[in-house]
């Protein structure tokens, strides 16, 4: 079966509305997701097709419609439970935290919660600083939940598809400045993708870009940069946070001795820190010089976006930063 090309927006469509034709048991509920198609258009027709019993529009009432979400799995349902905003996931921490990442632990295995929580992350669209929070390091520190963060159309589909047939909570989280992006998707329904292991993106041998999400992109521009200076740059994808692949990045960084970590989180504690941890503990004498970080900028994310944009990794940045690994002027 060929692939087809899809906007990021419509492989998300294309595989909630495949594991819903599937499986009775899952449902998609949030603000919006029903005749409106989302605010970002990620489940548009599917209301159409599903109807308001499985594509249920909810009040203004995160914490509710979340807990609501955490109690149906727990009785064997699958809900897909869509936030506008991942900034909103701070109002339903007690339900996420307390609850859906520790009930099967606590009940030793007899009550599981397989839900998936579907969230946009990151700035660039003048949405302001309550709209525009990147929190991947936040849920990856949580033991119980698995963080998904794909960076392409394909990956979208298929890590989306193995997120609702997990039986463990999934927060799944999309960068809004990727809703449009276009790409290659293999139609075939029972495409999935495992968490847990990650992709290289581009081959090189000089230094190992480790980008998350829309920075995977940015990572991308950067060693078609860096190859005009003759510096080979292999870009890695690691695709879920939790479970982390670190055995790739190893690899990679143990060929190439040089790390740049790029996540669109602010830099302090954040993802990057605990990638270039994992990189110095397991090949520390494979780096001829320190990991490299960049994440967004330590303050609330501005309106403005003459001031916003420099808050936000980008191309020189990581260019700059190979080159300062490397004594290049």
């Amino acid at each position: 079966m060929p692939d087809i090309e899809l906007t990021f927006k419509q492989a998300l469509a294309l595989a909630m509305s495949e594991e819903m034709r599937r499986d009775e048991s899952v449902f998609l509920i949030g603000e919006d997701v029903g005749p409106s198609g989302g605010i970002f258009k990620c489940s548009e027709g599917m209301f159409e097709e599903f109807g308001p019993e499985r594509v249920i529009d909810t009040p203004i009432s995160e914490v509710g419609f979340v807990g609501m979400s955490v109690g149906a799995a727990m009785t064997g349902m699958r809900p897909i439970t869509e936030l506008m905003f991942n900034d909103f996931a701070l109002l339903t921490m007690d339900q996420l935290v307390n609850q859906a990442a520790k009930i099967r632990y606590m009940t030793g295995g007899q009550c599981k919660v397989p839900m998936t929580l579907r969230a946009a992350i990151g700035a660039g669209r003048s949405s302001a600083a309550q709209h525009s929070q990147s929190f991947q390091a936040i849920f990856s520190h949580i033991p119980g939940l698995k963080v998904a963060l794909p960076s392409c159309p394909r990956d979208a589909k298929g890590l989306l598809k193995t997120a609702i047939r997990d039986d463990n909570p999934v927060i799944f989280l999309e960068d809004k400045m990727m809703y449009n992006d276009k790409g290659l998707v293999p139609e075939e329904e029972d495409f999935t993708i495992p968490f847990g292991e990650a992709v290289i993106k581009r081959e090189g041998t000089d230094v190992t870009l480790v980008g998350t999400s829309s920075m995977v992109g940015v990572c991308l521009e950067a060693a078609e940069a860096l190859s005009a200076l003759g510096i080979s740059a292999e870009v890695v994808d690691p695709r879920t946070l939790f479970p982390f692949d670190a055995e790739t990045i190893i690899n990679s960084v143990r060929k190439t001795g040089y790390a740049v970590v790029v996540d669109e989180g602010v830099q302090r504690y954040g993802a990057t820190g605990e990638i270039a941890a994992v990189i110095t503990e397991n090949a520390f004498d494979y780096l001829d010089a320190p990991v490299a970080r960049i994440g967004a900028a330590d303050l609330p994310v501005p309106f403005s976006p003459s001031l916003e944009m420099p808050t936000i990794p980008d191309v020189p940045r990581v260019v700059a930063a190979v080159k300062a690994q490397k004594n290049l002027n």
